[in-house]
């Protein structure tokens, strides 16, 4: 018989240290009675959708430490993932392999994971309703406790997590070599130094390898955070723990609003000694727990939520504005799909890209124009966007429309942006004003807004009018002339408030007064004008709308520095989000606040 056979036999099977490690850190989270969670210990052989014709029945099962699932793979991919890397978990047909590919089966046996970064989408079919019910239950009952869980908790379990690949030689014993390609897999930057003081302190039987006990041991230490340690001597002295009134003179100082009563809840909330609690007062670990927890976080977790006047003009705000949304990689080969805009929209992006180009069958397609990458099709780009457009704000969308199709197809543009999004769609100004000043994120809440081309003036006609993509002719100058293509009226009219317009200089702009126009800056452009004219930049963008988008050439989807072009008052400062680095970090703290 030729063939291979199933590798459901083939679970990893931990050994007793790895393993007695990770049962610890499981108790930790709190679920491990859980029916759901059980059940994902026990392992089911799932289906995996690629394609139409690629459905394969991959084994899963969660693993012991509770945060780690393993996945059955027969290519090169890690074949275990961790929840904390899960961003969402889709019930039903609504990924785009999903609704292509999975009809036949019902929906309540399909579930999509969608994970943080580049990693593509799982798109995975149950046997039965009720292990996809159990699967997606248990899954999100994770994800919900990871959201709770202090950083050091994290970090512990990525540990627990690489432990086992770490061990290279699978002794059950770590060498140095292998603590130090645990750290690298957990991206955890350690002086050498410090790791080699750590590794022979643990180093107990002197053979230049961790067992058991000195594993641990080493984990406890590498969790050390000595700076706290010594806030924490310097506050208790000599009794080595705190007081109600020491807590509250502690917060006191770091300026937070506390009474003896919020002081006694920290304190029992995060106390793990019961007889400490019992006497009210915080250890060392208790008062470590604090610190690294949400709670003693830097970060004002009330501004998690909308906190800001959201009743100015919109111009008088910051968004979260992705480059080329459709791209998964890079500019010029690289796949389009309808999940690099669910990424972005649940990072919270709010406004989003779409190249629009002919397709056959009078479907118009969304790909990077003149390159090699796939297309999408414009209808299911717009189903996305609706599904999940006020996910995680209710603060307006725009949808950034480059225009290159004729006017039998314009038209089909317009007709699944009524039908699809229907009252979603701004048709209108805003209580019936003229739009000579934008109206607020707050009167726009829940709103899908067109950025796009529209015409001047009511006499003129479509022959007067060219939709030219601004931002196209910068980026491929090279490829195409200038092009022509004649605005449809059915387009034109539904651009309200972001109507893309050429710049031609601060005094024209400010002379007009169109709060409505929005300009669009390639990123050296912008950086000229922030250089030469910085004040008077700032003084335009409290008018309208400036948007800045990266040079063609950064073909492999890099990312300019983000923080000078707010630095000049522009408020859609359009990246690259599928490529991570500092660059996407900024944007990221940029936009963590205000819900």
């Amino acid at each position: 018989m030729i063939g291979s056979r199933s590798r459901a036999s083939e679970l990893p099977q931990s050994e007793s240290v790895h393993k007695k490690l990770a049962l610890k850190a499981f108790k930790k989270i709190g679920l491990h009675d859980d029916e759901d969670v059980k059940f994902m210990l026990k392992g089911s052989k799932l289906k995996k959708v690629k394609s139409g014709t690629w459905k394969k029945s991959r084994w899963m099962k969660l693993q012991e430490d509770g945060l780690s699932i393993w996945c059955e793979s027969r290519n090169k991919a890690p074949p275990t993932f961790s929840v904390m890397d899960i961003r969402a978990v889709q019930e039903g047909h609504q990924s785009e392999v999903m609704k292509k590919h999975c009809n036949s089966f019902s929906a309540k046996q399909c579930f999509t994971i969608v994970f943080m970064g580049n990693r593509t989408t799982l798109d995975l079919v149950a046997t039965s309703e009720e292990e996809g019910k159990r699967w997606v239950q248990g899954l999100k009952k994770l994800i919900q406790r990871v959201e709770t869980m202090s950083q050091r908790e994290k970090i512990e379990h990525l540990i627990h997590q690489h432990l086992e690949k770490a061990d290279k030689n699978n002794d059950s014993k770590i060498s140095f070599k292998e603590v130090k390609n645990l750290l690298k897999m957990i991206n955890l930057k350690v002086d050498d130094d410090y790791i080699i003081s750590l590794f022979q302190q643990c180093d107990k039987s002197k053979t230049n390898k961790l067992e058991e006990h000195e594993i641990e041991e080493f984990c406890n230490l590498l969790m050390q955070r000595p700076e706290l340690e010594e806030i924490f001597e310097c506050l208790s002295g000599k009794e080595h723990w705190l007081t109600v009134d020491e807590v509250e003179s502690f917060l006191q100082e770091q300026k937070e609003m506390v009474t003896k009563e919020t002081c006694l809840h920290v304190m029992q909330k995060y106390g793990l000694n019961d007889n400490a609690k019992h006497n009210q007062i915080l250890t060392q670990d208790g008062f470590m727990m604090y610190m690294l927890s949400p709670d003693g976080d830097v970060f004002n977790s009330d501004h998690d939520q909308a906190y800001q006047d959201m009743t100015q003009p919109l111009s008088h705000y910051f968004i979260s504005t992705s480059h080329n949304t459709y791209l998964m990689e890079d500019q010029l080969g690289g796949p389009s799909s309808t999940e690099a805009y669910i990424r972005a929209l649940l990072r919270g992006c709010r406004c989003v890209e779409l190249d629009c180009w002919e397709g056959p069958h009078g479907e118009p397609m969304i790909y990077h124009g003149y390159t090699f990458t796939s297309k999408i099709l414009f209808k299911d780009v717009i189903t996305t966007i609706r599904d999940y457009a006020f996910r995680v704000s209710p603060y307006p969308v725009i949808l950034s429309l480059e225009n290159h199709c004729g006017q039998e197809q314009q038209a089909v543009m317009a007709q699944h942006l009524k039908e699809i999004l229907g009252n979603m769609l701004l048709t209108a100004p805003i209580d019936g004003k003229p739009p000579n000043e934008l109206p607020s994120p707050e009167e726009l809440k829940r709103k899908i807004l067109i950025k796009g081309k529209r015409f001047q003036t009511s006499g003129s006609t479509p022959e007067q009018q060219e939709e030219t993509a601004d931002e196209y002719e910068e980026e491929n100058v090279k490829n195409e002339k200038k092009s022509k293509k004649t605005l449809m009226s059915e387009l034109s009219d539904m651009v309200i408030y972001c109507q893309s317009t050429h710049f031609h200089s601060f005094d024209q702009t400010w002379s007009r007064q169109a709060a409505h126009e929005t300009s669009s800056f390639a990123e050296t452009k912008a950086k000229k004008l922030i250089a030469e004219n910085g004040p008077t930049f700032i003084i335009h963008n409290t008018l309208q709308l400036s948007k800045v988008y990266p040079l063609g050439s950064r073909i492999d989807s890099s990312n300019f520095n983000p923080q000078e072009m707010w630095n000049g008052g522009c408020q859609l400062v359009a990246l690259n989000f599928q490529k991570p680095g500092m660059e996407m970090d900024l944007n990221k703290g940029k936009f963590r606040q205000n819900g």
